[in-house]
């Protein structure tokens, strides 16, 4: 089950947070869709989703598809292979 919230213009707060980990906790995967009041352009979207597993932890993972960012909960924390 996916589960898809909306990223406005009062950006990430603590209760977006909040509701982001409430979703989790019913499901594994988070779209969030960024509306154009939370950002300029494309760049700031890897800027958003690298704040939304700052906050969210090691457990999380982030892609960037369009406009929308793609949150996963893993069980264990994931390890990214550097080339």
């Amino acid at each position: 089950m996916i589960r898809e919230v909306q990223l406005g213009k009062n950006g990430i707060t603590e209760n977006f947070i909040g509701m982001l980990k409430v979703h989790f906790s019913n499901c594994r995967t988070v779209k969030v869709s960024v509306l154009k009041s939370a950002r300029e352009d494309r760049d700031d979207l890897k800027k958003i989703a690298d704040e939304l597993l700052k906050h969210l932890g090691e457990n999380y993972t982030a892609r960037v598809i369009g406009f929308k960012i793609v949150l996963k909960k893993w069980r264990q924390p994931r390890i990214e292979v550097k080339k």
